[in-house]
């Protein structure tokens, strides 16, 4: 079954050679050219990736995506950037986003952050039913569901999330450099990337924030520790 992909984009030219280079290699592509249409067709379909330009007419990337993750924490959400706009990359994850790709690209970066996303989609669904939970705390962390729970309340989160969240619990009161966790889950350790991890680990906080007992720490100069009372 081809994998569906909502891809907004308002500029033609590159929506057309971008949408024909992913139907050749098997995908099958919705496109909107602004985010009100975008929006309603998320509304009435099902898609395993959303790809997401910034500068949008009629609703912008930043307020489309926000609208996604208030009725879906889990489809994965790819930003699309301008290269002189780097703070659009902050703001697109916080705003639930879970990774970018820099205008201009060439269509193999594109098709490989997309793979990265559906594959781990597709191992999900795949072990559905089996668990794969933890304690953390208070909380129950649900890695597969990518789940968050404690007290009856319900916290999704996105792939992101759920993987920082995992490689920090496996490794509790170690301390874990920023490289080492830069690699293991973007690939890469670039500037933008760390400001990418800070954006999560605060967001983790957030969430971790009603067991006190549950503490994740800044190492200054090497990385982050997770420490549970």
């Amino acid at each position: 079954m081809k994998r569906k992909i909502l891809y907004v984009e308002d500029d033609p030219n590159l929506a057309f050679a971008t949408m024909d280079n992913l139907e050749a290699n098997d995908y099958e592509i919705v496109h909107a050219a602004d985010g009100e249409k975008a929006w309603e067709l998320f509304g009435k379909e099902h898609f395993d990736i959303c790809v997401l330009d910034v500068m949008l007419p009629r609703m912008d990337g930043f307020t489309l995506a926000e609208h996604i993750r208030n009725v879906d924490r889990q489809v994965p959400i790819l930003f699309l950037t301008a290269r002189a706009l780097q703070e659009d990359k902050i703001k697109g994850l916080q705003l639930g986003a879970d990774d970018y790709v820099t205008k201009p690209f060439s269509i193999q970066e594109l098709m490989l952050r997309i793979e990265v996303f559906l594959r781990r989609t597709t191992k999900v669904n795949a072990v559905v039913g089996k668990p794969d939970s933890n304690r953390i705390g208070k909380y129950t962390f649900d890695f597969q569901k990518l789940t968050l729970s404690t007290e009856g309340r319900l916290q999704n989160l996105t792939f992101r999330e759920a993987e920082v969240l995992k490689y920090l619990s496996e490794r509790i009161d170690q301390v874990i450099r920023r490289d080492e966790l830069l690699k293991a889950i973007w690939g890469d350790d670039d500037y933008f990337m760390g400001r990418s991890l800070d954006v999560f680990i605060s967001r983790l906080r957030k969430y971790l924030s009603s067991d006190e007992g549950i503490r994740i720490d800044n190492i200054h100069g090497v990385g982050f520790r997770m420490r549970v009372a």
